[in-house]
């Protein structure tokens, strides 16, 4: 009878082999789309992840093993150019016979303008995510043309490099360091709204079930469990938050507005533009000028930051300091990294406030 059990053993480790095989190769840009990934494709298969969740994603320059991974892949998942315009070249030399999916263009994702200056005032966006159900049955482009009235129409007013007309007047407040940051239309964190998790998980599944038919239902089926964990997620963090709503902080870098937005939690201003360029003594200037004004009592950081600068912007202020990370460079990339990045972040903004 123990004989019986290896050759049974054996058959039953190649059938999962097999049916591993025939599983099409996907990589995801970031970690946290990476993790989205994985748990549509959980039990079935794990994608390769292209950028590691510490690096910069807006610069950075491929590993062979990664450049290799996009090479051999046959469905790319990623946020789009405006996060990562370095990668359109990347995916069109290396992954040419792929599918691609820009998960910002995702019909029903929630997309938002850039914020041009250093302070942020009252949110005039649509509150797209806060309370939001994620019923399968719920008609998105409602939402998203709600935003395209309010979003595209200030854009058909912008100038070839996507600045709004006043874009101009910046120099004279402090605002010049934009110039040094290249942009596409839209603030690409989106990730950070709830509902865009919930929509591409969606999408995901879709893109998976057309490469991989046999297996559309395991795929539809994660994304359907998935998004219930979202729903989940959202009472856990309104939980969270509610205690501290209400109060004044600056983040480092204006990254967050999608999460700000979802949550009704707005920043008053951001001290870098971006994470790719310092900000200018003028903005540092405004920075502390807020701070003093509406009695901030909240400044946070990011791991890879400068801590001198924040200690610049904190000079003479009574405030406390903490450490938000919108990609999750400390833990594990997987399944479970996209609830924890943001779970993470609604913990450190009320742990700071």
């Amino acid at each position: 009878m123990s004989r019986n059990l290896v050759p049974l053993t054996v058959s039953a480790s190649l059938l999962a082999s097999a049916a591993w095989a025939d599983v099409p190769r996907v990589a995801a840009d970031i970690a946290p789309v990476h993790s989205l990934v994985s748990r549509v494709m959980q039990g079935m298969g794990e994608p390769d992840l292209i950028i590691p969740p510490g690096a910069t994603p807006h610069e950075y320059s491929l590993r062979p093993s990664e450049a290799a991974a996009l090479q051999h892949s046959e469905l790319v998942f990623w946020i789009g150019p405006d996060l990562t315009p370095w990668m359109e070249g990347a995916i069109e030399t290396l992954a040419s016979g792929a599918k691609i999916t820009p998960l910002m263009e995702v019909d029903g994702a929630v997309t938002l303008p850039f914020r041009e200056s250093a302070l942020f005032e009252a949110h005039s966006h649509a509150d797209e995510d806060h309370d939001h159900n994620h019923d399968e049955d719920h008609d998105h482009e409602d939402e998203r043309s709600k935003h395209d009235d309010h979003n595209h129409e200030d854009a058909s007013k912008a100038d070839d490099h996507g600045h709004a007309e006043d874009h101009a007047d910046h120099d004279d407040h402090g605002h010049g360091d934009r110039d040094d940051h290249a942009h596409g239309q839209h603030d690409p964190h989106s990730w950070l709204s709830l509902r865009n998790g919930s929509v591409w998980l969606n999408a995901i599944a879709a893109k998976l079930s057309e490469a991989d038919p046999e297996n559309a239902g395991t795929y539809y089926s994660n994304a359907a469990a998935a998004r219930e964990e979202l729903d989940t997620l959202r009472t856990e963090i309104d939980e969270i938050l509610d205690p501290v709503r209400g109060r004044n902080f600056i983040v480092f870098h204006d990254a967050y507005q999608y999460f700000e937005t979802s949550f009704d939690l707005p920043a008053s201003g951001a001290i870098s533009l971006s994470d790719a360029t310092d900000p200018s003594p003028a903005r540092i200037a405004e920075i502390q000028e807020r701070i003093k004004e509406q009695g901030i009592s909240c400044v946070l950081s990011e791991p890879q930051f400068d801590p001198k600068i924040v200690a610049a912007v904190m000079d003479g202020a009574e405030a406390k300091t903490g450490v938000l990370d919108p990609v999750g460079s400390d833990l594990e990339p997987g399944p479970d990294l996209y609830s924890s990045v943001l779970r993470n972040l609604a913990r450190a903004l009320a742990d700071c406030l």
